[in-house]
């Protein structure tokens, strides 16, 4: 899954990536949280428009808000669950990021926050979906939840599914409102192997209140304690003699 990332590409080379329309000014986030206002690059009357909406999808026909967050959904029934189904038919969007971070499960120990981005250190898209949603008291809200899909050897480790990143020739064909669910199925897919690196960084991004550049620095980390070996028990004494 992807539950925490990062923007840190300044507003002007970020709208001259992307194309958008507006000229937006937000400041870099280190640790971005579901909840929170994220920005998204949607098409509208054919153009390109950068847009804040909450992280943690709501999809149009709800009538209430629901019970479990849905900040991710999965490639492999996107097109089919209720959820989401409607808005990856209408509302697909791009969520703009630099990097995102990942938890590794170690034995009994606390989990290992990881730090995944670029190898080449650039800012990439995750594909990702949107919806409006109108509850009873007349107000509106924009929300969005990432495509996640499988994860590719470099993850694998560390967890078992990514965001779907999308390769920048592909941006427009995942926006367009003609593209086909064939289309679009080829596109949710792991990223290339040897496109991201993942380093391992402090549990201080565990917490929403940290957001600061410090927590993409890599940390040492210290291997897990072995498991010790249980001694194993010795046969009950039967009293009877072996014969050999």
């Amino acid at each position: 899954m992807c539950g925490r990332y990062t923007i840190t590409t300044p507003p002007a080379p970020m709208r001259a990536l992307f194309g958008f329309v507006e000229h937006p000014n937000f400041p870099a986030r280190y640790n971005v949280a579901p909840t929170q206002p994220v920005p998204i690059i949607r098409v509208e009357g054919g153009r390109r428009h950068f847009a804040l909406v909450r992280w943690g999808l709501v999809p149009s026909w709800a009538k209430e808000e629901p019970q479990s967050l849905l900040i991710n959904a999965r490639a492999e029934t996107i097109a089919d669950k209720p959820s989401f189904r409607g808005a990856f038919r209408h509302h697909r969007c791009l969520m703009p990021a630099d990097g995102f971070y990942e938890w590794q499960a170690k034995g009994r120990g606390p989990k290992q926050p990881y730090y995944i981005r670029r190898r080449d250190g650039k800012p990439f898209a995750m594909a990702a979906i949107w919806d409006n949603w109108m509850p009873a008291d007349g107000s509106e809200l924009d929300s969005c939840a990432v495509v996640t899909t499988d994860a590719n050897a470099t993850l694998a480790p560390i967890h078992n599914r990514m965001p779907v990143i999308l390769d920048e020739k592909d941006w427009a064909l995942w926006l367009d409102p003609a593209a086909t669910p064939r289309e679009l199925a080829a596109l949710m897919k792991p990223a290339p192997d040897d496109l991201l690196d993942a380093t391992p960084v402090g549990t201080a991004v565990n917490s929403v209140a940290n957001d600061q550049s410090g927590l993409i620095v890599e940390a040492h980390v210290t291997p897990p304690d072995p498991v010790p070996e249980k001694k194993k028990r010795k046969p009950a004494d039967d009293r009877q003699s072996s014969l050999f």
